[in-house]
């Protein structure tokens, strides 16, 4: 009898057979409130009908168009409508299906584009766990363990965790800025400095928003030396933080040459892409962009879907309102329970990390509160480079009642945690 990789370990005891909104039911009927949305994946919620309406008419008509083989209309379509969201001058797209992939072929593009060996990617980042994903990954050791040798050319800088530094934010930015500098004095000289990769928002390691003036001080040094800037915004991209992209809290001064993208992309489809200048584009070499699935037909339909419902149902806007309640009320348990040191992120991006008096990171109660809520019926994860902090990430669709349902069992849960 076949099974599951013992590898693969389950955040959660539920085996879903049904989603709808922000809820998943199991095969008992009992309904979960899911503030994991797939990891960020299912921005619309479980089957939105104008999403499952979309791939049912696109499966009727074409599942699979290899798109270096034939092109299909919903491909077409989805870049057009694409440039509607993307940052200004971002004007071609190449698509593959996961963000480990979207990562790496931001990179490639990268190398190729500029002649240059290296990247510098900064402390917490999560860029995939395939081979050149993880070589770029800071955010914990078990997605590079025992992997080696990856690929070499990358240099690690310092990014501005104001809380776990110790400092505050103006501060933290400094600090972080000087580590990179150091960085391209002492370990990837500029000249060999093909990109800087970058998450606007920490995502595995621990939710933790760039604060105002780091990827503008990323900005100013990219130009200055020839280096391309690579925002990785998989996670928090498509409304997520409550702006369009999380970069556009620095808007204007942090625009970047290649953008990643992926998760809510599809509500649920595998799909991702990098957008960058035509200019920069055309300096990959030939060949080196492709893939069998990418731009799947049914999954560039479920893309445009997605776009109508993000834009006809305001959930960027929606994004912005009820993260502002979310994290008032995370505060509020916080407050109640030392055990919850810090509340963070952007949004309905969120987390909050747990330590022990002493102030090391505690992932045994984040554990228990995260395993303790879903016995409650609700759905979380952890995260962190230590797994102290618990994410909630739950749909843009999610309502104000919502929110207050998932604070009620998240203050039960913490409190019950912090006793144990």
């Amino acid at each position: 009898m076949s099974r599951l990789s013992p590898v693969l370990k389950q955040a959660t005891p539920v085996t879903a057979v049904r989603g709808e909104g922000l809820y998943l039911f199991d095969a008992e009927g009992r309904r979960h409130l899911d503030f994991t949305a797939g990891v960020g994946v299912t921005s619309t919620g479980h089957c939105h009908p104008r999403v499952v309406e979309a791939v049912r008419e696109q499966a009727g008509r074409l599942i699979h168009g290899q798109y270096t083989t034939v092109l299909h209309e919903p491909l077409l379509t989805l870049t057009e409508r694409l440039g509607e969201v993307l940052p200004e001058g971002l004007d071609s797209l190449f698509y593959v299906n996961s963000g480990s992939e979207a990562v790496e072929s931001a990179l490639r593009l990268a190398r190729q584009a500029t002649g240059r060996p290296n990247a510098v990617v900064f402390d917490g980042g999560f860029h995939g766990r395939t081979m050149g994903a993880a070589a770029l990954t800071t955010a914990g050791s078990r997605f590079r363990a025992c992997s080696g040798p990856l690929i070499p050319g990358v240099a690690v800088a310092p990014f501005p965790h104001a809380f776990e530094l110790g400092m505050d934010e103006p501060a933290a930015v400094a600090y972080a800025l000087r580590g990179l500098d150091r960085v391209l004095a002492t370990t990837s000289a500029p000249e060999e400095t093909a990109a800087f990769v970058v998450e606007p928002v920490l995502g595995e390691g621990g939710y933790v928003p760039a604060p105002d003036g780091f990827l503008a001080g990323l900005r100013e040094r990219a130009d200055r030396h020839g280096i391309l800037l690579v925002l990785d915004e998989v996670q928090s991209g498509f409304g997520r933080t409550g702006r369009f992209w999380a970069h556009d809290y620095e808007t204007g001064t942090a625009t970047p040459d290649i953008l990643v993208t992926a998760k809510g992309l599809a509500s649920g489809f595998p799909l991702s892409a990098i957008a960058a200048r035509a200019e920069l584009m055309s300096r990959a070499r030939p060949g080196s962009q492709g893939g069998t699935y990418g731009g799947n037909a049914v999954a560039c339909a479920a893309a445009l879907a997605t776009l109508d419902v993000i834009r006809d149902e305001g959930l960027v806007a929606n994004a912005a309102e009820q993260g502002l309640r979310l994290a008032d009320g995370l505060r509020e348990v916080a407050d109640r329970n030392p055990a919850v040191a810090d509340v963070r992120g952007r949004g309905l991006m969120l987390g909050s990390e747990f330590r022990r008096a002493d102030g090391s990171p505690d992932p045994d109660t984040a554990r228990l509160a995260q395993q303790t809520a879903a016995e409650l019926g609700l759905l979380l994860l952890t995260c962190g480079v230590w797994g102290n902090t618990v994410r909630m990430i739950p749909a843009l669709t999610v309502t104000a009642d919502q929110i207050d349902e998932a604070l009620t069992l998240w203050s039960k849960a913490v409190a019950t945690a912090a006793r144990d």
